[in-house]
């Protein structure tokens, strides 16, 4: 029998299109400025001149900032952090998954999730002038709390907002404001789950526990593989909002990062070709990780993005 052809569906085309469209304007298109990680640009008044009248120099931008000790200085503190932000906040929403899948309350289930959730919502602008409120050594909530524990003293308060108390706000911060959000994929995939197999250990004695361990975190698997290399991909990756609304001068030792440092030689000090060569220079980096990351998991696990 003959099968006949579907018939063209103008709607769908055209949301295809608009799709496209919007990746070929704001994805690809910026890519020619890459142009400038090869070129003579730094300090030009006008981008375009930048790009196409300046002269050509190989890669010696990428030699200065690789020369620079501000940039080896700022790699470490992104790369250090991302890498404690990997083993801390990435477990964090597949155990608050598991946990809150074993709430046997459906309404109090929806309320935690909820709740959790919604920082997810505000702004790291918003987010972080709350969290500037609260680490006041004057006004904030944070060092009467650790004064009733023992930690400081009304005459001696602890300045949270220094260098040495940085990387542990951001860790907690991110970890309030994304923890929710993040397990959002992980309780879809945990729902898709066969119920059959729980009824089945069930029977064979297995409690809560072990069925989480042996059945739950085997069955998510492939969304944990996936949601992991891309993590580990995005290691010189950072918000920039997330530290610039947190960033002060005390902090700065700690607290800057590659997206921060790239915003203030790049639209700051009009170094626009030096900046461009460091971006590029991320993008590689993460290409690399993504892929050998990919290669490692295949070869361990059998599972991978591609």
């Amino acid at each position: 029998m003959r099968v006949g052809r579907k018939k063209f569906n103008k709607t769908l085309f055209c949301l295809a299109c608009l799709g496209a469209l919007f990746l070929a304007v704001f994805a690809y298109g910026p890519m020619f400025g890459l142009l400038l990680a090869f070129k003579d640009g730094d300090f030009k008044i006008s981008l375009s001149d930048a790009i196409l009248r300046t002269d050509w120099v190989g890669l010696r931008n990428f030699s200065n900032f690789l020369k620079d000790r501000n940039f080896w200085d700022v790699m470490i503190n992104t790369l250090v952090l991302n890498v404690l932000m990997l083993f801390i906040n990435f477990p964090a929403p597949i155990i608050f998954a598991l946990l809150l899948n074993e709430v046997l309350s459906s309404k109090l289930k929806r309320t935690v999730q909820t709740v959790c959730i919604f920082p997810h919502f505000i702004s790291w602008i918003i987010f972080g002038g709350i969290i500037i409120a609260m680490t006041d050594m004057t006004t904030g909530i944070c060092n009467p709390v650790l004064y009733a524990l023992g930690l400081s003293s009304p005459e001696d308060p602890v300045n949270l907002q220094t260098a040495e108390f940085f990387w542990a706000e951001m860790i907690i911060a991110s970890l309030i404001k994304g923890v929710g959000w993040g397990s959002i994929v992980y309780l879809a995939a945990i729902a898709g789950i066969d119920r059959e197999i729980y009824e089945a250990a069930t029977l064979d004695g297995a409690n809560r526990f072990r069925k989480a361990v042996h059945m739950t975190l085997p069955s998510i698997a492939p969304t944990i593989t996936v949601f992991f290399l891309l993590k580990v991909s995005n290691l010189l990756d950072n918000s920039f909002e997330q530290f610039y609304s947190l960033q002060n001068a005390v902090n700065l030792e700690k607290s800057e990062v590659l997206s921060t440092y790239l915003y203030k030689t790049g639209l700051q000090e009009r170094r626009y070709s030096y900046s461009t060569a460091m971006s590029l220079f991320n993008a590689l980096i993460a290409v690399f990780l993504l892929v050998s990351g990919n290669f490692i998991s295949k070869k361990l696990t059998d599972r991978g993005l591609f």
